[in-house]
């Protein structure tokens, strides 16, 4: 849960409050869908959060395991 939360706080950076407004989700949407950025406000960023929830938490799982790849553990600590 921690690197979820932790890539929605870095993903968000400078508009956590509205998310609608950040370019990196935005942009992320648009290469996904392929509608413009210009074109997604308020309604269009919530209706796809709906409609795309199961795949965003297949993704955040994603991210996850890849942060636990990239940063192992260490063995002996």
């Amino acid at each position: 849960m921690r690197n979820k939360i932790r890539f929605l706080w870095n993903a968000t950076r400078g508009h956590r409050l509205a998310p609608w407004r950040s370019p990196y989700l935005l942009w992320r949407i648009e290469t996904y869908t392929g509608v413009k950025m210009k074109q997604i406000g308020f309604v269009e960023f919530w209706e796809f959060m709906w409609r795309e929830r199961h795949e965003l938490w297949r993704f955040l799982r994603w991210t996850g395991e890849m942060e636990r790849y990239a940063h192992p553990k260490p063995k002996n600590p």
